[in-house]
């Protein structure tokens, strides 16, 4: 297809494709003259993952270009690829929380992996992101959410394998990396728009048309 058509396929730009080919995140096409180039499914498949990146997970294209560049490597494990452009998506931040709840919440987390028989990088900003979490939680008294981590763990790991055993299906190296990337930006969208979905219809069947005792006392005072 030429570059217009490409263009309506993907529902990109002209101007934005052409901008994408000179900083080197899409791949040229293939001249079919000396000013025309056509463009196949590869072409289309990078631009969606270009798109996912850019403007859903809001990643600098400079980053997005090491992205890549890791998916494109042909030396480098497809685990490898994978990794690198989760620690590129992955936030870093600090959360507030005290030194004792920090302490507690690195051996919850390091117990919880040991004990699941997760395979995870000491290094994995994930990880470090969990524990500050798990630390926050505990400075702010949410002791009861932090009791059920393992509960969790075993939900997010069941829905994990589902997504791993659905983009296994696709039959390229390139198609499976750009899925699994796609689908950890978009799977934390899809995890946190159920979970307030479910926690607003359980809130509905519990308390929509009832009082906790709690608000009845104070409403009488």
């Amino acid at each position: 297809m030429r570059i217009g058509e490409l263009s309506r396929a993907t529902d990109v730009p002209v101007p934005t494709i052409k901008y994408y080919l000179r900083e080197g995140l899409l791949p040229a096409g293939e001249l079919s003259s000396p000013n025309q180039a056509s463009y196949g499914d590869t072409h289309v498949r990078r631009l969606r993952l270009i798109r996912a990146l850019i403007e859903l997970a809001q990643v600098p294209v400079a980053t997005v270009k090491e992205i890549l560049e890791s998916l494109d490597s042909d030396t480098e494990p497809l685990h490898e690829q994978i990794g690198r452009a989760h620690r590129a998506l992955t936030p870093t931040r600090r959360l507030s929380a005290t030194d004792e709840a920090r302490t507690a919440a690195t051996a919850q987390v390091t117990g919880l992996i040991a004990d699941r028989g997760w395979s995870v990088d000491p290094e994995a900003p994930a990880l470090a992101t969990l524990i500050d979490t798990v630390a926050a939680l505990r400075t702010l008294g949410q002791d009861n959410l932090v009791a059920h981590l393992d509960t969790y763990a075993d939900a997010v790991e069941r829905f994990t394998q589902l997504e791993i055993d659905a983009v296994t299906t696709n039959p390229t190296r390139d198609q499976l990396a750009g899925s699994v990337v796609i689908g950890t930006i978009l799977g934390e969208t899809l995890i946190a728009s159920l979970h307030l979905l479910a926690q607003e219809s359980i809130s509905a069947d519990r308390w929509k048309n009832n009082y906790p005792s709690w608000a009845m006392s104070t409403n009488r005072e």
